[in-house]
C-alpha cells in the first residue's frame, strides 16, 4: 500500500493529480494531509478540519473500462466502502446521505469528492478525496451538523489503523465496479441510504416546500423522488434539501 504522508498541502485532490500527471502511480496510492488549507467539497464547499485529529486523504483508483455514464457507481462503492469499515467498529447506525455523505442521525460524520480522469468516454483514473471527522470533538456552527467518531463512541481512534481499514473496504466495493456487477451494488446503496422510502418534507432550490419520499437513484446519481400523488421528480447535487420547517 503505497502511502505519502504531508503535513500540510492545498488539497490532497489537487496534489495526487499533479502527481498522476507526471508519473505512473500504484493504484490505490493514498495522499494524506495532517492538515489541507484549501480542502474542498462537494460543487465549490470547503472542508474544515483540526490539524491532527482526522483523517483527510485522497486515493487513486485506476479503472479499466468504466464508461463516463456509470461513473455514479463508483460514488457508491466508496461511500459503502466507509460506511462498512466505521459500521464495524461505531455502534451507533450510520448511513449514506444522497449523494455520499457518511451521518449519524443528521450529523455529517465523512464527505467524499470524486474527481475523474477521462480518456474518451472512459473513465481512466478517479481521485477520490475522503474527510473523516475522527478525533476531533468541536466544529464551527457555519459548516452545519457534524460530529465524530469520538464524540460518537467517547474513544480515540489509532488513524493510521483507520486509513488501512478503509482502504481496503473500498478496495472490497470497488470489485463491484470492475466485475460490472451494478444491481448488487446499488441494491447494497439503497439499504444504507438516509430516509430511503421515508416520506420527508423537502425544499427544492426555488424554495418550494412539499412533501415526498426517496424511492430511487438513477443511474446518473440524480435522487429520485416520489409525491404525494405519485408521480416523480429528479433532483441533482444541490438541488434539494430535507426542509428546515
Amino acid at each position: 500500500m503505497n502511502i505519502i504522508k504531508l503535513n500540510a498541502i492545498d488539497s490532497t485532490n489537487s496534489y495526487i493529480k499533479n502527481l498522476a500527471s507526471k508519473k505512473s502511480l500504484e493504484n490505490y496510492t493514498v495522499v494524506l494531509a495532517e492538515h489541507q488549507t484549501l480542502g474542498r467539497g462537494q460543487v465549490g464547499t470547503t472542508w474544515v478540519s483540526d490539524e491532527g485529529k482526522n483523517l483527510t486523504f485522497s486515493m487513486l483508483v485506476g479503472l479499466e473500462d468504466l464508461r463516463i455514464e456509470n461513473q455514479f457507481y463508483l460514488s457508491m462503492a466508496v461511500s459503502l466502502g466507509i460506511l462498512k469499515a466505521l459500521n464495524s467498529d461505531v455502534k451507533i447506525p450510520l448511513m449514506v446521505k444522497w449523494p455520499n455523505d457518511i451521518l449519524s442521525d443528521k450529523d455529517k460524520v465523512a464527505g467524499i469528492l470524486i474527481e475523474n480522469i477521462l480518456a474518451g468516454s472512459y473513465i481512466k483514473q478517479s481521485v477520490v478525496g475522503i474527510g473523516l471527522n475522527v478525533n476531533q470533538t468541536v466544529f464551527p456552527t457555519h459548516i452545519g451538523p457534524a460530529t465524530s467518531l469520538k464524540n460518537l463512541t467517547g474513544k480515540n481512534y489509532d488513524r493510521d489503523k483507520l486509513l488501512t481499514m478503509i482502504i481496503n473496504s473500498i478496495q472490497y466495493f470497488v470489485k463491484f465496479v470492475e466485475r460490472y456487477k451494478f444491481e448488487e451494488l446499488k441494491m447494497l446503496y439503497l439499504e444504507s441510504l438516509y430516509k430511503f422510502k421515508k416520506p420527508m418534507m423537502y425544499e427544492d432550490k426555488e424554495g418550494v416546500v412539499f412533501l415526498g419520499k426517496i424511492i430511487d437513484v438513477d443511474e446518473n446519481g440524480m435522487l429520485v423522488i416520489e409525491l404525494e400523488n405519485e408521480t416523480t421528480r429528479k433532483f441533482g447535487l444541490k438541488e434539494i434539501k430535507f426542509a428546515s420547517r
